[in-house]
């Protein structure tokens, strides 16, 4: 109860504290339908059958989980200079509380940014698959945590923003273009095919076009589970460690 009570608590200081910041807010729903407005329309080539939207929404969705949680670590850092991570110290809440609320919060958010892109694309024919797609946000929600738990630890562990960045930005070029999210990796060479399978983006952007698509049985589903769940525990219980050595 402890631990329920504290996460809740401090999600909602998060939450509060993101809705103060509309600059963010504006960013957070306009970057994704930018890509849809001026990215999808250059796909119609490489797509012969059926909507565009239906192959390139869903990595959309899988770009979105993945930004929302390499972005967790920024905060991280303003909360060092502020001198909030020094009050934490000092307090009872649970160390697991202050680590996961944060990202529940902002998990909250990504989900209301992708219910909006969804109800936007299908008004430009994107086949909605209600189902697949609550399967697809249990996927998107262990990606975002996954990846907002390493850039957490990450902040922590630099204390620097450029030097954070540094890791952050150099990671994310190579994650995001081995994904397949924008153009699928199928069409790049045999190489580059090779190593997707070392990205874990890459299965949750396959699993969620065959999802999206109401494909439950699809290959890429259950793979998709069997590397981010695991993953995402290791990971989690990292950002742990290293969030309880840091607010010790």
């Amino acid at each position: 109860m402890t631990l329920a009570r504290d996460t809740l608590l401090l999600a909602r200081r998060s939450l509060i504290h993101a809705l103060r910041n509309p600059v963010w807010l504006f960013v957070g729903v306009s970057t994704p339908l930018l890509y849809l407005a001026l990215f999808a329309p250059l796909l119609k080539h490489y797509i012969a059958h059926g909507n565009v939207l239906d192959e390139f929404l869903p990595g959309i969705l899988s770009l979105m989980a993945f930004a929302s949680g390499s972005g967790q670590g920024f905060g991280t850092i303003f909360e060092l200079r502020a001198g909030v991570i020094e009050r934490f110290r000092v307090t009872p809440a649970s160390r697991l509380a202050i680590l996961v609320a944060p990202i529940l919060a902002s998990m909250l958010m990504m989900f209301v940014f992708d219910a909006l892109l969804v109800a936007v694309g299908a008004a430009f024919g994107f086949g909605v698959h209600w189902l697949g797609l609550l399967v697809l946000a249990v996927l998107l929600g262990l990606l975002m945590m996954m990846w907002a738990a390493f850039s957490i630890a990450m902040a922590l562990l630099t204390k620097e923003i450029s030097a954070f960045a540094a890791v952050i930005n150099g990671l994310n070029l190579p994650v995001l273009l081995l994904a397949g999210v924008l153009l699928q990796i199928s069409v790049g060479p045999e190489w580059m095919r090779v190593l997707a399978h070392f990205n874990p983006l890459y299965y949750v952007v396959e699993a969620s076009r065959s999802l999206a698509a109401g494909s439950f049985g699809s290959d890429h589903v259950w793979q998709a589970f069997a590397v981010l769940v695991p993953l995402c525990a290791l990971v989690l219980a990292w950002a742990t460690r290293v969030f309880r050595t840091a607010v010790a």
